[in-house]
């Protein structure tokens, strides 16, 4: 039977990699994301997994140790935050460009400057064309769920493309939720044993990663990684699928959470741990009489551009609520990406963008409310007033 835990979202990921029981893991600390660590190193020191942990000097040496683990054959995470995430720019591409499977939880948190060590999602955007797939959670037990399934979608044959797994930091990280931990022989059997593809050990199948190439195939090898991304979505909707006759659960599996829009004619899109607020609204907002939706995206990358422009095309307006900025575009990430998706389409709905909750900056119903009852004037009129907007910043 599986166990229902109080646990924060940083020790329900540990679990995971504890089920995981990965061959190699390369971490370094850093704020929101040690503890998540510091758990699992508990679990190697217990002899529960055996685990090769690797202490290394920072998160660019995290990255280096696990990328080489993978290319020698090994299942290799790590994990990490923010500045730590930036640190590992270089290897992140690196990685994605050797078709590595590795999976790393990133704990969502500012980036510096001003100094800031609470979350919003500015790290991963930032990352958000490396080549890597992007799944974000709503709560603890989706992290863990999410960390699960990355596993399979990241090894798939098909895919062979890392994974980023996103929870909101502190909010998921740090706060304590009622977890269903699933028994370990069944997670064994449904993340299975690992056989690579490539190996760097394999001395009949010789391989090179990390060549050096010019003009003449650099371009085509990019445009190969392309092959992974574009096998990825058919694989998460599988996986997802068999996580759910498999253990029961009910989190979104799918690309994202479409939560009352058969009808509706106003939603929001969000990412994370702000669509409990976003949910909470609707339904008030339902039992006032209005026609509201909302759209919780889980998978950011690869964009399921098509999926969702389905979805939106049936409203009159739309809110994207991004908890990051994307200096000099059009709003914020998400935005940019929901606006692109309906560009083209014949008769789309208005789309407005917000920028919310950065730096750890609370997003409260009220806040989320605000969007919501401008949709409705938007909805009313046909008119615009202001495209780009804030929640809760103090003027």
């Amino acid at each position: 039977m599986s166990q229902l835990l109080a646990l924060t979202g940083n020790e329900a990921v540990a679990y995971a990699m504890k089920q995981i029981n990965p061959d190699v893991c390369a971490v370094y600390p850093i704020t929101p994301q040690t503890s998540m660590m510091q758990k699992f190193a508990d679990f190697v020191a217990d002899g529960d997994v055996d685990t090769e942990l690797v202490l290394v000097e920072s998160e660019h040496s995290a990255m280096s140790a696990t990328m080489s683990a993978a290319a020698a054959g090994a299942r290799s995470m790590t994990s990490t935050s923010a500045c730590g995430l930036a640190l590992m720019w270089e290897i992140l591409y690196i990685v994605s460009a050797a078709r590595l499977p590795i999976v790393m939880p990133v704990v969502n948190r500012a980036l510096s400057g001003p100094i800031n060590i609470q979350g919003d999602h500015s790290d991963t955007m930032g990352a958000r064309d490396a080549g890597w797939i992007h799944l974000h959670s709503e709560c603890a037990q989706e992290a863990y769920e999410n960390t699960l399934q990355a596993i399979r979608i990241a090894e798939h044959p098909d895919v062979l493309t890392p994974v980023m797994v996103c929870l909101d930091g502190f909010i998921i990280s740090h706060g304590v939720e009622n977890v269903n931990i699933y028994e370990d022989e069944d997670v064994k059997k449904f993340v299975g044993p690992y056989h690579p593809r490539y190996s760097l050990l394999d001395r009949n199948h010789p391989m090179t990663f990390g060549p050096m190439t010019f003009s003449d195939s650099y371009f085509e090898h990019k445009i190969s990684q392309m092959q992974g991304i574009d096998a990825s979505p058919k694989v998460v909707l599988e996986i997802g699928q068999e996580f759910k006759k498999t253990f029961g659960g009910n989190q979104c599996y799918d690309f994202f959470e479409a939560y009352r829009m058969e009808d509706a004619e106003i939603a929001v899109v969000v990412l994370g741990s702000t669509a409990g607020a976003t949910r909470e609204v609707v339904n008030d907002l339902r039992n006032e009489g209005v026609a509201a939706g909302f759209v919780k995206l889980r998978m950011f990358r690869p964009f399921p551009s098509e999926e969702l422009a389905k979805v939106l095309m049936p409203l009159k307006a739309v809110a994207v609520l991004d908890r990051s900025i994307a200096y000099g575009g059009d709003g914020g990430p998400v935005h940019i990406e929901v606006r692109s998706a309906l560009c083209g389409k014949p008769n789309p709905p208005e789309i407005v963008s917000y920028i919310y909750g950065l730096g750890g900056k609370p997003c409260d119903n009220e806040h989320v409310r605000v969007a919501f009852e401008d949709l409705k004037q938007i909805a009313a009129t046909g008119k615009v007033k202001q495209r780009h907007g804030y929640l809760n910043l103090r003027t």
